[in-house]
């Protein structure tokens, strides 16, 4: 095995689970680390976000992490038991898995069929383990070309020629369901992330004009509110800022929810029976879904959207036979690469093992034969370098026609032990 994924998503795994092996990026530069020190031979990436955990690694065959290891890392990361989640666990393994990191990438996998923000995701996720010095060879050319795919299929199809995100879908497709206008309504974002910033653009475009925006760091609150000229709020006053909202949308990356039941109790006092729209982007979830139980509450989560994002993928289904032709397209140029990188030195060895009795039975001719010319040497020298070339053929073509179907480890076994190649 070359390259492995393991993990879940939205197309198999409820919120419930996903958010319980969700990491923070701190969580993900811990664990990265933590990987390591376990598997300092693998490399590995990490991918969070509301839709999905994957851990991407890596192996030149040594060391190489079982499906039950790498669960077993992921869970226990988050002090879980394995057996808790492994059954909401996928694995796919090098052509599958390369396909399935292209068909990520491309934003093919996604709730939302073309969202933009999956590239940023995945490439953030390739730079952050680069940084903790977890992407070798492997991940550098694995994650490179996702991101060189993702922009062909943008380039190739119109899967992205208009805008659609998540934020997008829960504005149009539910609070459109609650509030026949925007322009009267105060909106409160919670989070000064790049999904907390996609969905003020869309309720903007909306008509949405009276916003705050509350932040754990007040400086980044103050930044994003005064791009989309609304007012910054200090988190401290989160619970009057809910008090006075009509429309919430929650973005934050706490490892836990931000608002209670007994919390938003005090809160609903002072509400006076108003409608209240909450879309809780966050995996974990920043609301406790029993809020979405009380009165006048109209409580979405990441996972509520997915009847609206079906609709809209059937939209843009036309377009998928074409992006998924550029997927196994470069899915088997990739793996062609991997497999002849893998077969590289094997064939090096080869040429150079029959280069030095070349060599040597040219110099010994040339030596009895002092009388010839300059010409007449080069002649001989090209002489026996065809004749080895032609003896090097059949093995190296074996080797070329085998790797496209993968490694092919028992011709290489072969040819190390009838040429007497090393390691």
């Amino acid at each position: 095995m070359l390259v492995q994924v393991v993990g879940c998503s939205h197309h198999g795994t409820a919120i419930g689970v996903r958010e319980r092996l969700a990491f923070s990026a701190e969580q993900t530069r811990e664990a990265l680390d933590h990987w390591r020190r376990i598997f300092p031979r693998v490399e590995a990436v990490l991918l969070s976000t509301c839709n999905r955990v994957e851990l991407y690694s890596a192996t030149d065959g040594q060391d190489e992490p079982a499906f039950d290891q790498v669960a077993s890392f992921m869970a226990r990361f988050h002090g879980i038991e394995p057996e808790e989640v492994i059954e909401h666990l996928y694995q796919y393994s090098d052509e599958a898995a390369v396909q399935h990191l292209f068909t990520v990438a491309s934003s093919l996998d996604s709730m939302v069929l073309g969202e933009p923000q999956i590239l940023a995701q995945v490439k953030d996720a390739y730079q952050l383990a680069v940084q903790h010095d977890n992407a070798g060879p492997l991940m550098h050319a694995a994650f490179q070309a996702a991101l060189r795919v993702a922009r062909r299929v943008a380039g190739e199809t119109a899967i992205h020629q208009r805008r659609v995100s998540i934020p997008s879908v829960a504005v149009a497709d539910f609070a459109r369901q609650v509030f026949e206008r925007f322009d009267d309504k105060e909106v409160l974002v919670i989070g000064a992330g790049e999904m907390a910033e996609e969905t003020l653009r869309y309720l903007q475009d909306e008509g949405a004009r009276q916003i705050a925006v509350v932040n754990w760091h007040f400086e980044r609150a103050v930044e994003l509110a005064a791009r989309w000229h609304g007012r910054a709020v200090p988190w401290d006053d989160l619970s009057q800022a809910l008090a006075a909202a009509d429309l919430v949308v929650s973005t934050t990356g706490a490892g836990k929810p931000i608002v209670v039941l007994e919390q938003f109790a005090a809160i609903e006092a002072l509400r006076f029976e108003r409608p209240l729209f909450i879309l809780d982007l966050a995996v974990p979830r920043d609301f406790d879904p029993a809020i979405g139980g009380r009165p006048d509450v109209y409580l979405y989560s990441i996972d509520d959207l997915q009847a609206a994002c079906q609709r809209n993928r059937l939209h843009r289904d036309k377009e998928l036979p074409a992006a998924m032709h550029i997927i196994e397209q470069e899915t088997a140029r990739f793996m062609g690469e991997l497999h002849h990188r893998a077969i590289a030195p094997v064939i090096e060895q080869l040429r150079l093992g029959w280069q030095r009795p070349k060599e040597d039975e040219v110099q010994r001719l040339l030596n009895k034969l002092p009388e010839l010319d300059d010409h007449s040497r080069d002649e001989i020298r090209r002489s026996f370098d065809r004749l080895v070339n032609k003896l090097l053929h059949p093995p190296l073509e074996s080797l070329r026609d085998e790797s496209r179907k993968g490694v092919p480890r028992g011709l290489l076994d072969a040819l190390a032990r009838l040429f007497k190649l090393k390691d």
